[in-house]
C-alpha cells in the first residue's frame, strides 16, 4: 500500500494525519493519503506565494517547453495513469485511456497558448485629446491560482487548471478531489522532472472545509477556479471577496431528437454520452426529448443498447460500466430510480444493482419534478420524453436551473438555426450529443452551471490580468 506526501514548495512533505483511500470498485485499501491541516494548507499557499516572482519570470517559451515534457511523459507513461484512474476512480480502462490521451493533447494545448499571449494597439486619437498618444495593452500573471477539482475526470480536469495557470505564468494551490488524488501527485511528479520552478505547483489533499475554505479566503490567493457541485460553487463565490472566480458546475444535459433522423445511426453516439464514466459527466445526455413520430423506434433501440453494455471489473479493457464513485451515490442513484418508479414512470431497463454496479437505466414518462428530470443525476441514468414539436422541446429544455450544453439530431436547417437560438445554454451541439467536448473549445454555463469559460485559451484570459499603457509621444 502506498504511502502518499503532500507536495508544498518542491518537495514531499510527511503530513500530520492520513486517511484511507479504497478502490470504489472492489473496497481493498489502495492507499493512504494525507489530510491536510491548516497550517499545512497555510505552508502550500505561501510557496505558492513566494514562488510568483520565479514564475512571472520565465519567458513564453520556457514555460512552453515544461507544458511540452509534461505532454510528453504523460504520453510516455500513458498506461500508468490509465490504471491509476481505474483504481481510484473505476473508471473502465478504456475510458480511462481516452482521459489520458486527452490530457495529453490538453498539456500540448497550453504549451502553445503560453506562446500566444498578447495585447493590441488603441487609437487613442480616435477620441479628442488622445492625439500624440501611443496606447497598448498587455496581459500579466494574476499570481496565485487556487484549484479545486473533481473525481470524475481526476487527470484531465486538473490539465484544464494546472495548463493554462502555467501558461500565463502563475503559480498554484491544488486540492484535488479527496476519492482520486493519485493521478494528481502523478502530476507534481512529472512537472517537477519538466523544470517547473519550486513552489510553482503545490498540491494538498484533505476536507473541503478546512483546505478549500482556506484557499478561497487567503487573500494571498488571486483566483479560485473551481469544478463541482453548484451549492459548493455558490459558497465559494459568497467568501471569495474579490477575487476572479471561474465556476465549472452542475448540468442535466438534453438532446432533442427531431422526426426524419436516422435512429440506427445515432444509438450508439447517444448511448456513449448518457453511460460513459458510469454517467458521471458534467455533461452526460440525461433528458433526451423525442419528436412523438420516433419515439418509440429510437427508445426500443436505446434501451436494447443500454442493455448490452458489459459491466465489471474497470481494469478489464472489455468493461463499458464500472461501479460508481461510492456507495453513498450508488445508494442515492437507486432511491431517485424508487421515486421515479413510485411516481409512476416506467423503468425500460436497469434499475439494479449488481455486484455494487448500477444498471444502466432508462426511463420513460417521468415528469419534470422528479429528481431524475430535475436535478443532475451523475449516474448511468437517462430519461426519455415525447414530444410533439421542437419547439416544445426548447421550451421543456430551458426549463431547468441548469444551462451547461445541449444537443438536438435534425435533418432542418431552420430547425437547427432555432435551437441554436433559443436553447439557454452555454453550447449547442448541432447533430451530436451535449457530452461531446474537445479541449481548445470554450466550456462553461449559464444559469447554476456556473460562470467563465474553460477551453485552454479562454481559461488564460481569466488567469491574466489586462494591463493598459499609454505613452505621450
Amino acid at each position: 500500500m502506498d504511502r502518499k506526501k503532500l507536495w508544498i514548495g518542491g518537495q514531499w512533505i510527511e503530513a500530520k494525519k492520513y486517511v484511507q483511500l479504497r478502490s470504489p470498485y472492489s473496497g481493498e485499501v489502495i492507499a493512504e493519503i494525507p489530510s491536510a491541516d491548516l497550517e499545512e494548507t497555510e505552508a502550500a499557499i505561501a510557496a505558492a506565494y513566494e514562488a510568483r516572482a520565479s514564475m512571472a519570470a520565465l519567458h513564453a517559451h520556457e514555460r512552453a517547453t515544461i507544458l511540452e515534457r509534461l505532454a510528453l511523459a504523460i504520453e510516455k507513461r500513458s498506461d500508468e495513469a490509465a490504471r491509476l484512474l481505474a483504481f481510484e476512480a473505476a473508471k473502465p480502462f478504456t475510458t480511462a485511456k481516452a482521459e489520458v490521451a486527452r490530457t495529453v493533447q490538453t498539456y500540448k494545448f497550453a504549451a502553445e497558448e503560453a506562446k500566444r499571449i498578447h495585447g493590441e494597439t488603441i487609437p487613442l486619437d480616435a477620441a479628442p485629446g488622445g492625439e500624440n498618444k501611443l496606447a497598448y495593452t498587455v496581459r500579466e500573471p494574476i499570481g496565485v491560482v487556487g484549484a479545486i477539482t473533481p473525481f470524475n475526470f481526476p487527470l484531465n480536469l486538473v490539465a484544464h487548471k494546472v495548463g493554462p495557470a502555467i501558461a500565463a505564468g502563475n503559480t498554484i494551490v491544488l486540492k484535488p478531489a479527496s476519492q482520486t488524488p493519485l493521478s494528481a501527485y502523478l502530476i507534481a511528479e512529472l512537472l517537477d522532472e519538466a523544470g517547473l520552478p519550486s513552489g510553482a505547483l503545490n498540491i494538498v489533499t484533505g476536507s473541503g472545509s478546512v483546505v478549500g475554505n482556506r484557499i478561497v479566503e487567503d487573500n494571498r490567493v488571486s483566483m479560485i477556479t473551481f469544478t463541482g457541485s453548484p451549492e459548493v460553487g455558490i459558497g465559494i463565490r459568497s467568501r471569495a471577496g474579490l477575487k476572479r472566480v471561474t465556476l465549472e458546475l452542475g448540468s442535466n444535459s438534453a438532446l432533442l431528437i427531431d422526426r426524419g433522423v436516422d435512429i440506427d445511426g445515432i444509438i450508439n453516439r447517444c448511448v456513449t454520452g448518457a453511460f460513459s464514466n458510469q454517467g458521471q459527466v458534467c455533461i452526460s445526455l440525461q433528458r433526451i426529448y423525442t419528436h412523438e413520430d420516433v419515439y418509440d423506434r429510437f427508445t426500443a433501440k436505446f434501451a436494447e443498447a443500454a442493455g448490452r453494455l458489459k459491466q465489471g471489473d474497470p481494469l478489464d479493457p472489455a468493461t463499458e460500466l464500472s461501479a460508481l464513485i461510492s456507495e453513498g451515490d450508488t445508494a442515492r442513484a437507486m432511491e431517485w430510480i424508487d421515486e421515479a418508479r413510485e411516481a409512476g414512470a416506467t423503468v425500460v431497463t436497469g434499475g439494479t444493482v449488481q455486484n455494487g454496479i448500477v444498471a444502466p437505466t432508462v426511463i420513460t414518462n417521468a415528469y419534470a419534478e422528479l429528481k431524475v428530470s430535475c436535478q443532475e443525476v451523475f449516474a448511468p441514468i437517462a430519461v426519455i420524453n415525447k414530444v410533439s414539436t421542437m419547439e416544445e422541446a426548447f421550451e421543456l429544455v430551458n426549463n431547468s436551473r441548469y444551462g451547461l450544453q445541449a444537443g438536438i439530431y435534425t435533418e432542418n436547417l431552420r430547425t437547427a438555426l432555432d435551437a441554436a437560438g433559443k436553447l439557454h445554454v452555454g453550447g449547442v451541439m448541432i447533430n451530436d450529443i451535449p457530452t461531446f467536448r474537445v479541449d481548445h473549445m470554450p466550456y462553461g454555463g449559464v444559469k447554476e452551471s456556473g460562470i467563465g469559460r474553460e477551453g485552454i485559451k479562454y481559461a488564460v484570459e481569466e488567469m491574466t490580468e489586462l494591463k493598459l499603457v499609454v505613452i505621450n509621444r
